[in-house]
């Protein structure tokens, strides 16, 4: 969870032509599947996809990660450059120490993920849905934890079959000479 406190401040309203006055506020905010599926659900695009966000869009994002109640909407228009850099610097921290090898990192062959796929995900992998609260990175970290401990173990190239029968072998006509 990430806290930000956010001082008062101003901002213009063209439409209505009034300055907009906001109180401080402490929020606190989680980069979750359910902000993420919150997001997808109003703007109707994947969130997870490499495309650039407009500002309100990420804006959009950062109130669907808010969990503290009642903020004011302007409160995320007045929020300065560091914060926002802050929030971006969060989403893009892995929050744990697992890695994989590049052999584990393949593609997700041009598929487009959204929030739902990974829903399905938990499914398969039995990940409880109460997971969603989750910071999202930890919880792709799970999945792929949990994909590669399912997938089948690789199996031998026929050369190095050979070479472990031949070491079989070896090792079985030792004891039989040992014994007799």
């Amino acid at each position: 969870m990430l806290e930000i406190f956010v001082e008062e401040g101003e901002l213009f309203d063209e439409s209505t032509l009034r300055v907009i006055k906001t109180n401080p506020i402490h929020l606190k905010l989680e980069h979750s599947l359910l902000s993420i599926a919150k997001w997808e659900s109003k703007w109707h695009i994947p969130f997870l996809q490499e495309s650039e966000r407009t500002q309100e869009q990420f804006l959009d994002y950062v109130r669907c990660m808010t969990i503290t109640q009642n903020v004011e909407p302007s409160v995320y228009k007045i929020l300065p450059a560091k914060t926002i850099y802050e929030i971006k610097s969060y989403i893009d921290d892995p929050m744990t120490a697992t890695w994989f090898n590049k052999e584990s990192n393949s593609k997700k062959g041009g598929r487009v993920v959204t929030s739902e796929l990974v829903y399905c995900w938990m499914a398969q992998c039995q990940i409880p849905f109460d997971c969603e609260k989750w910071n999202f990175n930890r919880l792709i970290t799970l999945i792929r934890v949990c994909s590669i401990e399912n997938s089948p173990k690789k199996k031998m190239s026929g050369k190095n079959v050979l070479k472990q029968n031949a070491s079989l072998n070896a090792k079985r006509k030792q004891a039989m000479h040992t014994r007799g």
